[in-house]
This record gives C-alpha cells, sequence and structure tokens, in this order.
C-alpha cells in the first residue's frame, strides 16, 4: 500500500472503494455531476489543495473530464495534480453494459496500472505523514460516533469545520487526523462544548 501526503479526489462510490486498496490517502468522491452544486465539497477540495495538495484520478471519459476541468479552475496552480487513466476497452464487473466509450473506468484498473498512473502524474510516495491518532474509539469517546446523539453533535463538529454536513465518521476522522494536531482536536472540541 502507498502512502500519499495529498488527498485524492475521484468521481464515485467504486472509486473510491478501488483506490483504498492500493493506497492510503484520503480520498474524496465528487459524486458525479454534483460537484458542480455542492458547494460545501468545493470548499472541502479547496481547503485541502490549500493544506496538502489533491490528485484528481477521473475516469477517461467525456464525464471524467469535465468533472476534472471543473476541479482544475477552482484550484490554484501548483496545487493539484492530474493522474489520468487510460483508455483501455471492457467493462466494470459491476455493469451489465460497458460505459458509453466502451472503456473502463478507476474502478476497472489494475493496481498496476493505477500505480503506473500516479507516477507518471508525479505523484510519489509521501513520507509518513503526521498524523493526529485519532481511531474510532476516540470519535467514540469524545461522543462524535456511535451513541444515540453522535448524529447532532458531529454535524455540530462539520459545521465548526465548515465541512460537509454529510461526511461520514470515517472521512471525519481522515481528514481530521490529516489536518490537525492534538492540541488542535482539544481546541476544537472545546469549541464544540461552548
Amino acid at each position: 500500500m502507498i502512502r500519499l501526503k495529498q488527498a485524492v479526489i475521484v468521481e464515485g462510490r467504486y472509486d473510491r472503494i478501488r483506490l483504498a486498496s492500493v493506497l492510503d490517502a484520503l480520498i474524496i468522491e465528487t459524486g458525479g455531476f454534483r460537484i458542480f452544486k455542492d458547494r460545501e465539497k468545493m470548499a472541502l477540495i479547496r481547503r485541502l489543495a490549500q493544506t496538502c495538495g489533491i490528485v484528481v484520478m477521473t475516469d477517461s471519459d467525456a464525464a471524467g473530464f469535465k468533472i476534472r476541468n471543473h476541479l482544475k479552475s477552482a484550484i490554484p496552480e501548483g496545487k493539484i495534480l492530474h493522474c489520468y487513466i487510460p483508455p483501455i476497452p471492457g467493462k466494470e464487473r459491476r455493469k451489465v453494459v460497458p460505459s458509453k466509450e466502451g472503456t473502463l473506468g478507476v474502478e476497472g484498473m489494475t493496481d498496476e496500472v493505477l500505480l503506473a498512473c500516479l507516477k507518471r502524474a508525479g505523484v510519489a510516495p509521501g513520507p509518513d505523514r503526521p498524523s493526529l491518532g485519532l481511531t474510532r474509539a476516540d470519535l467514540m469517546d469524545d461522543g462524535l460516533y456511535g451513541t444515540p446523539q453522535s448524529r447532532l453533535r458531529r454535524e455540530k463538529l462539520l459545521a465548526l469545520l465548515e465541512l460537509p454536513p454529510y461526511l461520514s465518521a470515517g472521512s471525519l476522522l481522515d481528514f481530521l487526523n490529516l489536518l490537525y494536531t492534538p492540541e488542535q482536536y482539544r481546541e476544537l472540541l472545546s469549541r464544540l462544548e461552548a
């Protein structure tokens, strides 16, 4: 598994699941074309770009390029790397018919192809990124996961962080571990109590 300091931006859930098997990185889904209207998700992506940089890995079809170009226009140069996958004919196993263009998307690529594409894009394995070291158990202890009131408390924290309210506990955990120190996290919790 390759560890990246940058966040990786993909189109959908199956792309995220596929990349999570080869990358140790924060992987964010655009939700396809929903990214065009989702201001909160764009704010999150801009924040990640400024803090740790982003790698955009979309399918090599018309839809993937529209999403890629939208992100490119919203992120300052130098904060975004573009990882292009090759147009390999085929269809993903979960699909009944191939895509409109008849090529595999990110989810259909082999580990070797994905890693070669990242290397070609200039994405190198990063050093061990400093991590807050939070676990789901910590989120539970702090009332942000697994308790009757955790969803409301997590939504308050997400609002405080100016993050999308529908971000899962797992994504919140990845975000906190990537961008915050233990002191900053404790400060966030104290602000949450106020």
